[in-house]
């Protein structure tokens, strides 16, 4: 498998990142076990989890998937593997993780205690990735660089990186670190996919000049381009069929920015590109991301060992140039098919 260099420091990951979001939730543990077993026999060494996870997240659940990973990292050679983290950070009131007195902000005090909280669900002593889950442009940046600075110098991470970040947000980081000699921003995690492609303008012109990896999570549209969803199908246990028939009204307007005519429609006409390399659009979708010169490595998520058996097959697949003209062609004729709600808050 691929491995990549992770921002300018001395990390190197595999070019597919094993996601956990559905662990302790749409996956139980002894399921999740056998994924990341699977996962580290194929020769994936990077794991991307976070201390909202499970998905959708809610006060019961907050930290069991990390509890499951360190279970199951507990029984492997803790060098060999890659380990990424995240704080959450402020929230937009529905992920928002308990804690007294209100707000979650990333300043020094919350973030200092989600990094302990987590070292200590995942029984390590380090985390390689420690990333702002979402931004906090609120708060002075340099006290979250200095934070995160401090617990590099402790051992306790190695770098940081940040997801759900803008362009601005990226540089405002970038320009902070320099000026106050603090550690630098090693990566960002965005939305990325073949129905939300906006990273290839603005930010992938900041990863390329300023050596930041992209990490693409949802590179399958939240399971879009799975074609599960193709003719109006709710699939019982899809995340998205759960939000449209149970969910509130901020998780309805989540999944319809994901799970609209103008997405549907691109999967669909994925779908013939897809057949003629004899590859699902599943596939074709995860080869499509991996190809990016700023995408250090592809988060792929699964709720059964079948399913990571199929994105593995992307791990060899080298999309050639008429078939990327064909893809784009899609994407001329249905620009951002995310709706443009979603777009704003992505």
């Amino acid at each position: 498998m691929k491995r990549n260099r992770l921002g300018r420091t001395g990390i190197v990951v595999t070019d597919i990142c094993m996601g956990t979001m559905t662990f302790g939730l749409q996956a139980d543990e002894r399921t999740s076990f056998a994924i990341m077993d699977r996962a580290l026999e194929a020769g994936i060494d990077f794991f991307d989890t976070a201390e909202m996870y499970p998905v959708p997240p809610s006060a019961e659940l907050f930290g069991v998937t990390e509890q499951i990973v360190g279970r199951w990292l507990k029984q492997q050679a803790r060098g060999e593997i890659i380990l990424a983290s995240k704080v959450t950070g402020p929230g937009h009131g529905w992920f928002r993780p308990p804690i007294r007195g209100g707000f979650t902000a990333l300043d020094r005090r919350q973030i200092f205690q989600a990094c302990e909280d987590s070292l200590r669900r995942l029984q390590t002593d380090y985390i390689d990735l420690y990333q702002t889950h979402w931004p906090d442009h609120g708060m002075e940046q340099e006290e979250t660089l200095g934070a995160m600075t401090r617990l590099i110098e402790q051992g306790k991470i190695r770098a940081w990186g940040g997801s759900n970040e803008t362009c601005w947000g990226v540089m405002k980081n970038l320009w902070e670190a320099e000026n106050h000699g603090l550690a630098r921003m090693a990566s960002v995690q965005n939305n990325f996919s073949l129905i939300n492609r906006r990273c290839e303008s603005e930010l992938a012109q900041v990863c390329r000049r300023e050596d930041v990896s992209l990490l693409p999570y949802s590179p399958l549209g939240g399971g879009v381009l799975t074609g599960k969803y193709n003719g109006g199908s709710l699939p019982p246990g899809a995340r998205f069929s759960d939000y449209l028939t149970n969910g509130g009204e901020r998780q309805k307007r989540m999944a319809r920015r994901f799970v609209n005519e103008r997405t549907l429609e691109t999967a669909a006409r994925l779908q013939p590109i897809a057949a003629d390399l004899g590859v699902s659009v599943t596939v074709l979708a995860l080869a499509w991301s991996r190809q990016h010169d700023f995408v250090a490595s592809t988060i792929v998520g699964a709720t059964t060992v079948a399913q990571l058996e199929e994105s593995l097959q992307a791990a060899d697949l080298i999309l050639d140039a008429a078939t990327l003209a064909r893809i784009d062609e899609i994407d001329q004729a249905i620009p951002t098919p995310m709706t443009e709600d979603g777009l704003r808050r992505l």
